[in-house]
């Protein structure tokens, strides 16, 4: 158990460096957005190419992986847009609501999962985000286009922003390479050894770079009930169904920890960009960040896997 925790320690520790460095004013914004970018588009798919293209993507692994975490996820969807009529919210804050319930930080998951499952689980992660990613983006999208603000962007927004995707180019990237059965050339696995490290820690220190707890007190009730649907249901629930789909311990693993990561840092631009509700955006987001350091040990915990 120590050694598990050990890895994943650090890895709030590092997010707790990035909002303190924020606070200080360490760097002006333009200069946390350029290591935004250079983390995202350059530094990331570096780190996620070789994960993916390493991973044993066992029948009972990976597939169960993707199944469980894309249909509770859906599931989940569904439920929120049933109980919409219900909701004290307004339109826009329902598109808040909604992808507070579902979308997750893959610059958490990631090293998390690689912490406590190794490389194996790092590889299977990678390829979960993969798969899952996209198909949020465009839900997402699609509530925000109907219920947001100024009805946002859209189709064409959806598609600039797939096409462009750097984590999803380098999945498929990576998962490419893994089916030739090809090894990687010394030379390019140093690369991206030098790289890799890179990336986990400026993405980490980023997404605590970008959290605002100014908003996170102004309704606590919603926040802390969309946060127990993010951080309890939705992991107990890939666990169980990635189970039930035939998948082995460390699908069930991976699949929780995909559940139980924090909410999207780009959940709130996308809200910016298409007329959702920022500000509550930003208070989950902050809000499930500080409470996952906590659900995530104890999660794995009740599971056994520390």
């Amino acid at each position: 158990m120590t050694g598990l925790l050990a890895g994943i320690v650090p890895v709030f520790a590092m997010i707790a460096l990035g909002w303190g460095l924020k606070m200080r004013s360490f760097l002006t914004d333009d200069g946390w957005r350029a290591i935004e970018r250079l983390t995202y588009f350059i530094f990331y798919p570096a780190f996620l190419v070789p994960a993916v293209w390493g991973a044993d993507f066992g029948a009972g692994t990976a597939g169960p992986v993707a199944a469980a975490t894309i249909g509770v996820s859906f599931a989940v969807a569904g439920l929120t847009l049933l109980a919409k009529p219900w909701l004290p919210v307004s339109d826009p804050g329902f598109t808040s609501v909604f992808q507070g319930v579902i979308r997750w930080n893959g610059f958490v998951f990631l090293p998390v999962a690689g912490a406590v499952f190794g490389p194996a689980g790092l590889g299977t992660a990678a390829m979960a985000f993969g798969v899952l990613a996209p198909a949020l983006n465009v839900i997402c999208v699609l509530v925000l286009s109907r219920w947001g603000a100024g009805q946002g962007g859209g189709w064409r927004l959806a598609l600039r922003s797939l096409a462009r995707n750097p984590i999803i180019w380098a999945c498929g990237l990576g998962a490419a390479l893994n089916l030739t059965g090809l090894v990687p050339p010394p030379l390019l696995t140093r690369i991206f050894d030098l790289m890799g490290p890179g990336a986990i820690a400026l993405g980490l220190i980023t997404a605590g770079a970008g959290l605002s707890f100014r908003y996170a007190a102004a309704r606590p009730l919603l926040i802390v009930t969309i946060s127990a649907i993010k951080l309890i249901l939705l992991p107990v629930g890939m666990y169980y169904m990635a189970g039930l789909l035939g998948g082995d311990r460390l699908a069930q693993g991976v699949a929780l920890l995909a559940g139980s990561a924090p909410g999207a840092a780009a959940s709130y631009v996308l809200a910016r960009q298409m007329g959702g509700d920022a500000p509550l955006m930003a208070g989950v987001v902050a809000f499930t960040t500080v409470g996952s350091a906590i659900t995530i040990p104890i999660l794995l915990g009740l599971f056994h896997f520390l």
